[in-house]
């Protein structure tokens, strides 16, 4: 058959192809990627080559990203006040940190790669990671794509409105554009994606690894640029004694939109459990994981903070609020000719990031399909381009999806209440372990009161924003119990009539025949 030829082709191939954009630190080991004889593929091993300084750059380079240049806005328009905001900057800092502390214990005790979804896996079985599984997929990661997709396109779109916020049609369009390019790249070929990862990040990625490490790694290089030029700037204007809006004047007092800043806070720190996903592959966990924490976090946090004193050394709240790009209108104000600078380098840099989660995804869709809890379409490779074609696309999809909705802060607090719910259910796990494995070998140890304080923590940013705004969070909560039925009829169901698992697998032959794709085993969908 003309599959089996091709087959045989793919077999010459180097061994290395890997299980998805990016992931070069999985190796087959047994076999050559088509499964040798037919018997099976090779197995995947991991390799601990990250030190302290990779760890600190995957936490930095995950967090730091659109967020700072979209959520000034979003916080101080439910603060009302500079102070408060920047209060509530330094609170998502030290909330995201415990989070993470919390999660080196868990890291080192269950240390499967995969974070949370390892861990609510082998803490309350299949069903409940199953939910993140689908809250990640379906929620956090194409509508963060969508989010900096959307920032991009109106950190481009600004200098051509300079009087007025972007059209949200042509706003829309361009992140559009943005994601089918980019779409097209990753499937089109391996190389061809990371050189955009490449040339956008200003990063070189060794060309005998394309490592899913290296690549999250290095997409700080263009935000740090642009943030330290903010800062100094900022600093300058400080030292010229510029403090007039540092005051709590128009704090709005109100617990629930206390709350939803939080979620604008939250989202720019979003990233700091991105280690514990590739835990496998750092040296020394149990000595490098938290130093690596309180590095990156506290780094982080300081350069946020400074950021936003920064950007009200100049602009007043008015300002910031009437803004749809406040690193624009900042720049407009401090630089002169040159404000032209900071746009381009928002630009590129969340270009970057858009094509980084296309890049990074299917390493989430294989962890689950090997659980068998994602559809096996989406664990596949074509076989000509040697590039994770179905994922991508699903993702590609997904995210368009979400650009119906042109408000990024609605969008934002969408992502936020699935993000920080289905996180707090990881931290459970650590109290819960506690008391019913209390013999399992935990290296790191953290006090008990740091999940205590998370877990409430959690509960006020995802209960209390269920009155304040209750249609995305209505949504959320929709798309969460949507994965119910889908978990029982695909997973949960085993023994399914036969007509059914034809249909499925007719299905998926389909698709492999469309996208000329195979799986791991270099096989048709079998029944």
């Amino acid at each position: 058959m003309e599959t089996e030829s091709l087959n045989r082709k793919n077999s010459s191939r180097k061994s290395s192809i890997v299980n998805g954009n990016g992931d070069a630190s999985a190796k087959l080991t047994n076999g050559d990627a088509d499964g040798g004889d037919g018997g099976g593929g090779g197995e995947v091993t991991l390799k601990a080559k990250m030190s302290l300084l990779n760890g600190c750059t995957v936490i930095v380079g995950s967090i730091i990203g659109s967020g700072i240049f979209v959520s000034p806005t979003g916080v101080l328009m439910y603060t009302g006040s500079v102070n408060l905001a920047l209060i509530v900057w330094v609170i998502s800092g030290l909330f995201s940190m415990v989070g993470a502390y919390c999660y080196a214990e868990l890291g080192t005790m269950i240390t499967k790669s995969g974070a949370d979804y390892a861990y609510i896996m082998e803490t309350f079985g299949p069903f409940m990671a199953f939910i993140r599984l689908w809250i990640e997929c379906m929620i956090v990661r194409p509508c963060s794509q969508a989010i900096v997709a959307l920032t991009f396109s109106t950190y481009v779109l600004k200098p051509f409105f300079p009087e007025c916020a972007p059209p949200e049609d042509a706003a829309r369009l361009l992140a559009v554009c943005c994601i089918l390019v980019l779409t097209l790249i990753n499937c089109w070929d391996v190389k061809w994606a990371t050189a955009v990862q490449d040339i956008f990040t200003y990063a070189k990625v060794s060309r005998s690894k394309w490592d899913l490490l290296v690549i999250s790694s290095r997409l700080i290089r263009f935000q740090l640029l642009a943030l330290f030029i903010i800062i100094a700037t900022g600093m300058y204007q400080l030292y010229l004694g510029n403090v007039q809006y540092f005051t709590f004047e128009n704090t709005d007092t109100k617990v629930t939109s206390l709350a939803l800043s939080f979620y604008s806070g939250l989202f720019a720190y979003n990233g700091w459990n991105y280690l514990n996903f590739i835990i496998e592959e750092l040296k020394d966990p149990v000595k490098n994981l938290p130093r690596a924490i309180a590095i990156s976090c506290t780094l982080v946090t300081v350069v946020y903070v400074m950021a936003n004193v920064s950007f009200y050394t100049i602009l007043s709240p008015d300002e910031v609020l009437g803004s749809s790009a406040v690193a624009v209108t900042y720049a407009e104000r401090a630089f002169g000719m040159l404000a032209w600078t900071i746009p381009v380098f928002v630009a590129l840099s969340t270009f970057g990031a858009v094509n980084g989660i296309l890049l990074t995804s299917s390493r989430l869709f294989y962890a689950g399909a090997n659980e068998g809890q994602m559809p096996e379409i989406l664990t596949m490779i074509q076989i000509q381009r040697f590039t994770p074609t179905p994922a991508v696309l699903a993702m590609a999809l997904l995210s368009m999806l979400y650009l119906t909705v042109s408000d990024i802060f609605a969008l934002i607090n969408y992502v936020g209440f699935a993000t920080w719910l289905s996180i707090g259910v990881a931290v459970l796990c650590l109290p819960w372990l506690r008391w019913a494995q209390p013999n399992l070998p935990r290296p790191i140890r953290v006090p008990m009161v740091f999940p205590i304080v998370y877990l409430i923590a959690t509960m006020f940013v995802t209960v209390v924003p269920m009155y304040a705004s209750p249609v995305e969070t209505g949504y959320g909560i929709l798309m969460i119990l949507s994965s119910i039925p889908v978990y029982l009829v695909f997973i949960a169901w085993k023994n399914k009539p036969i007509w059914f698992q034809k249909t499925m697998v007719s299905l998926t032959r389909f698709l492999q025949k469309m996208l000329m794709v195979l799986g791991k085993q270099a096989k048709p969908a079998q029944v």
